[in-house]
């Protein structure tokens, strides 16, 4: 750049930051859905994809646009420029700009309390695509756009990119993870007591590592014991699969030939429960019984018509089994699972094997200890208790489909439910459609002093596991999930997090 070059940019910086501001706009306002969208059409459908005709509609006839490693260039010089450029019938690659989740800031800009303008400032990232379908990830920059409403349009008057590869937001910046100290204070100063965290790649657990402490001046050893609450779901789930795959349970046969809960007993609908439906929770029943009126059980809808989420489906499973097979869950799950893995220290229930020295105690966000729970019965749908490395074990099995025959593993991966847009239930694991083709397989947990999750990528053979021991352990999710997946986890988190 040239010296009259740089000064006119930071003096467009300067006029930008000096503008009385309103306060940021909600992300459910109205402002916020229109410059997102106008965004949209700039980017994801005019850059993204070379429609050139975006840009000569959205852009001000004034349109100046300010870069700190390319210099200034009007509206005439940046469309011949991108489509002689970025876009020439001759380039032997695509890019493609995302922007960073959670990165993007909204300002209304008024005058005379007429809205006329708006700010949007945020981070994207670029990435290069080959013909042959290849993902490279590019630079980050921040990027700052002053929109302006011209006749009841909003076009883009200015654009200010800048900052480029060294980029860092409360929600992207990594670099902690790359340092044990750092992670640990990080930990401190979100009132973390402990966090357990698995990192599968390759198909293979690669990482296995425990951050915090049990207790006062008590170091979490690598193999913490933690209760995992739903996370048990996706191990009854495998259980039952893999009695399926062995011939010797079937997915869509009734349950009541083995078992009926006593409070629905004269209801018709018991005579159509199938594992099918326990597994995808379509059972109608509701998540616990002890949520209604008469703590009994009932139905709250017809069952294989509609998503809804159930405990009480897993334990009426569990019964069935159990009367099936005529012994427990936990020795059925002894048998098909924990020993063939070696998952060594799972269990189902607290026996006198539970290294109590080893178990992190639940904490509320204000570092009170929640009371034990030591349970004597299998429960099909919570508290088991396990490892990182164990439960890691368990994850790379499902990856492969270990144990499970070729229609059992694809029906396992197949969208039995829809939840909400590209957010699935499949047979024990909640599935997210990543496009093009591509899935993750995940399951949450969550009750007193829990908060666990996990995700695993079977087309690239990645994953990560998270345990923590506190009410509010979901709130590292987000760094970590963008840290280890990257784009994927980006593409997770916006699924998740959208309405």
């Amino acid at each position: 750049m040239t010296i009259k070059t740089i000064n006119r940019y930071l003096l467009l910086l300067f006029f930008l930051a000096s503008l009385s501001l309103s306060a940021q706009v909600d992300k459910n306002s109205d402002l916020y859905k229109t410059i997102i969208s106008r965004d949209s059409l700039l980017f994801k459908v005019g850059f993204n994809t070379c429609d050139i005709r975006q840009f000569e509609t959205l852009l001000t006839e004034d349109f100046e646009f300010f870069h700190d490693e390319d210099s200034i260039s009007n509206k005439k010089k940046f469309i011949y420029n991108l489509r002689n450029g970025l876009c020439a019938s001759t380039k032997t690659y695509q890019l493609r700009r995302d922007l960073i989740t959670g990165s993007t800031e909204i300002y209304p800009l008024y005058k005379d309390k007429v809205l006329y303008g708006a700010i949007q400032i945020g981070i994207h990232k670029f990435y290069r695509i080959t013909p042959d379908k290849k993902e490279t990830p590019g630079s980050s920059a921040r990027f700052t756009h002053l929109w302006l409403l011209q006749k009841d349009t909003w076009r883009l008057a200015r654009a200010l990119s800048y900052d480029h590869d060294n980029t860092t937001t409360t929600a992207n910046k990594t670099a902690i993870f790359d340092n044990d100290t750092e992670i640990e204070k990080w930990l401190k100063e979100n009132n973390l007591p402990t966090l357990g965290l698995g990192i599968i790649n390759d198909g293979k657990l690669q990482q296995i590592k425990v951050f915090g402490e049990l207790k006062k001046g008590v170091t979490a050893p690598y193999n913490t014991i933690f209760n995992i609450a739903s996370l048990t779901k996706p191990i009854t789930a495998m259980v039952a699969l893999k009695l399926v795959s062995l011939g010797k349970w079937d997915l869509d046969e009734p349950l009541y030939k083995y078992w009926i809960d006593p409070d629905i007993a004269n209801d018709p609908k018991t005579k159509k429960i199938t594992t099918r439906q326990v597994l995808s929770h379509q059972t109608g029943f509701p998540n616990w019984r002890w949520n209604s009126p008469d703590k009994k059980l009932h139905f709250e809808s017809e069952p294989g018509t509609k998503y809804q989420y159930s405990g009480e489906g897993f334990e009426y499973l569990r019964k069935a089994l159990e009367k099936k097979f005529n012994k427990t869950l936990d020795q059925l799950a002894k048998e098909l699972l924990f020993t063939p893995l070696q998952m060594n220290d799972t269990n189902y229930i607290w026996d006198k094997k539970i290294d109590e020295s080893r178990y992190a105690i639940g904490y509320d966000p204000k570092g009170n200890a929640y009371e034990t729970e030591k349970r004597k019965t299998a429960n099909a749908a919570d508290d088991v208790l396990t490892t990182i490395e164990d439960y890691g074990k368990f994850l790379v099995s499902v990856m492969n489909g270990d144990g499970l025959s070729k229609k059992v593993f694809d029906d396992m991966r197949t969208n039995q439910v829809e939840m909400k847009p590209k957010e699935y239930y499949g047979l024990g694991f909640v599935i997210y459609d990543l496009g093009n083709g591509e899935i993750a397989l995940s399951h949450g947990g969550a009750d007193q002093g829990v908060q666990t999750i996990f995700f695993i990528l079977p087309k690239t053979k990645q994953g990560i596991l998270i345990f923590t021991n506190v009410d509010d352990g979901y709130k590292v999710y987000e760094k970590l999930l963008f840290h280890y997946l990257g784009d994927n986890g980006r593409k997770i988190f916006e699924i998740e997090t959208k309405n």
